[in-house]
């Protein structure tokens, strides 16, 4: 009989000790998927960092160059509205002439112009890029709730507190975050 007892009581620490084992061990795992989420939501933060204002420039420089020919044909155009002399209005027409010849190439190179096109790759590369962010803020979001979920349940509080495991923070938005972001050209 005291043998079935100490077996009994034995297998009850040993339950015990392998419990402990595996909270700890989920304590773990969830402090180390909470810091792989935040590397994901911060590789997302350097994603935009480095895309945005690439395609910002990239938008800026199609649209300077489609600008500049759509200048110059109504500068010239002003010009040979304004000639009062067959010189004047033959120099107005070549200006004329070379500023079609530059559109001409870029619609050659470009079978529409491409500005009202990269302001949409922008507009659809920014929508991406947040909703990106949002899903990974969302992911850590999750991934700390089950940890302090975790945290605050019995019997697994216990195991938190002697192996010195507590609640982590959620992201939350800054101040002001609520507001859309402006992009100038």
């Amino acid at each position: 009989m005291k043998n079935k007892t100490w077996l009994i009581i034995g297998a009850i620490v040993l339950l015990v000790v392998i419990y402990f084992f595996g909270t700890y061990n989920n304590f773990v795992n969830g402090r180390e998927a909470i810091n792989g989420q935040w590397a994901q939501v911060e590789a997302q933060y350097q994603r935009r960092l480095d895309l945005i204002p690439n395609l910002v420039n990239s938008v800026k420089g199609a649209m300077k160059q489609e600008q500049q020919v759509f200048d110059a044909i109504a500068e010239a155009r002003t010009k040979y509205g304004a000639a009062a002399t067959v010189d004047q209005k033959a120099a107005a027409a070549g200006q004329i002439e070379t500023a079609f010849g530059r559109l001409l190439a870029i619609m050659e190179n470009y079978p529409q112009l491409k500005s009202i096109d990269t302001v949409q790759t922008l507009m659809v590369q920014l929508e991406g890029t947040e909703n990106r962010v949002s899903v990974e803020r969302q992911r850590f979001n999750d991934s700390v709730r089950s940890f302090n979920a975790m945290t605050k349940r019995f019997p697994s509080n216990i195991v938190a507190g002697i192996f010195g495991f507590s609640a982590r923070e959620y992201f939350e938005a800054q101040a002001g975050s609520e507001n859309a972001p402006s992009v100038q050209f």
